[in-house]
């Protein structure tokens, strides 16, 4: 198999597009840790998986103290790690008129803090010649309103993997970029009515929403040696849906 003996890392691995990317590697050989801050979500994960490939951590990653507990688990298993998915993340959808503390701090500790650090804290644990990919979203070159605080800190993500590219060069590291569109997942349903859902459906180009399972195909070609000279790259998944709003 593809991921044969390989070694994963998925930050945000209990629903969505990390549970769909965390079934196709364990489905292609490889061994996955799964990260979430929350036991119950986990324990499903792993129940929907139903592999012994399958390793799950709570961990918070928004903090440097939920960080710590997956660099112990990892650095336990004394294994190198061959991709590193950065995949946690949150959204607040609000104009803002209404944007609090709590909901900038939230979205900035866990779609830029929790990134960053995870990344700092696991490279001595990174296989030279390994693969990281960010999930970022259409988002960060958008405008959408309500968006703001969340189309700040995918913006901010971009850059922090822009310059990863130079930084982990020297260890043949490769770092892209996953940008999906409007995808269904619970994450989606938590923020967006089935009325938005089908606005944004008709806003595509292919006229329907994104399935996490297609995400987690980009992300694992990232990761294969299909891409071996793919490095820097910012992959829209998101079925034209850029192209169709400006034509």
């Amino acid at each position: 198999m593809k991921f044969a003996n390989k070694n994963i890392v998925i930050a945000g691995g209990s629903q969505g597009i990390g549970l769909a990317t965390a079934k196709a590697f364990i489905k292609e050989g490889a061994t996955v840790w799964i990260t979430g801050r929350n036991a119950n979500k986990l324990q499903e994960a792993a129940e929907q998986i139903n592999s012994p490939n399958l390793k799950t951590v709570v961990s918070d990653t928004s903090s440097l103290e939920g960080i710590a507990v997956l660099e112990k688990a990892v650095a336990e298993s004394e294994k190198k790690l061959d991709v590193l998915l950065l995949n946690a993340a949150t959204a607040v959808v609000a104009p803002i008129e209404y944007i609090t503390e709590a909901d900038y701090d939230a979205q900035f500790n866990t779609n830029v803090k929790g990134p960053l650090f995870t990344l700092q804290k696991l490279l001595p644990h990174l296989a030279d010649g390994s693969s990281v990919t960010f999930t970022s979203s259409g988002v960060a070159s958008a405008a959408f309103a309500g968006n703001s605080v969340y189309s700040a800190t995918k913006a901010a993500l971009n850059k922090i993997a822009d310059i990863a590219v130079n930084e982990l060069a020297e260890r043949k590291i490769r770092v892209n970029i996953v940008s999906p569109g409007p995808i269904k997942t619970p994450g989606l349903d938590s923020v967006a009515p089935e009325e938005t859902q089908a606005y944004l459906a008709s806003k595509n180009a292919l006229q329907r929403l994104g399935t996490a399972e297609e995400v987690a195909s980009t992300v694992l070609f990232l990761a294969s040696e299909a891409a071996s000279y793919i490095n820097g790259a910012d992959i829209a998944v998101d079925g034209g849906s850029l192209q169709y709003m400006l034509k």
